[in-house]
């Protein structure tokens, strides 16, 4: 599992919208979710087809990274990342879960984004 060659072409994709950049990424059967509670994308043409649907302007965004943690028994990565959007003036906070096949393309990606402006005002967890 190549994490940092993987999300090199994460942010291909991102940029370019391009179908063939984004379907390489995937395995045939893979699944995206874009929150982890929502029915997943099945599949890299649905994948392909649905990103170019709510693809970002390539210029309107910028994002780093980190390996947050890897489960090499389950070939899992971890990735926390931050996405500014610009002109929107949003910023994000990422986790991302991305399950590898053998060949390195993902086989399930699962991402939660929270939005920086609505952080929780809650100093300590409740039990």
């Amino acid at each position: 599992m190549d994490i940092e060659t993987w999300m090199r072409g994460y942010e291909t994709a991102w940029r370019s919208n391009d179908g063939d950049d984004i379907g390489a990424l995937f395995t045939d059967d893979a699944e995206y979710r874009t929150e982890p509670w929502t029915p997943p994308w099945h599949g890299r043409d649905e994948i392909v087809r649905r990103w170019i649907e709510r693809a970002d302007d390539p210029g309107g965004w910028t994002f780093s990274w980190h390996v947050a943690g890897v489960d090499a028994g389950t070939a899992t990565a971890f990735v926390q990342g931050e996405t500014r959007y610009g002109e929107l003036a949003i910023t994000y906070s990422n986790l991302w879960v991305i399950r590898f096949a053998d060949d390195g393309r993902a086989a399930s990606f699962t991402e939660w984004w929270m939005d920086q402006a609505h952080a929780s005002e809650e100093t300590e967890p409740t039990v």
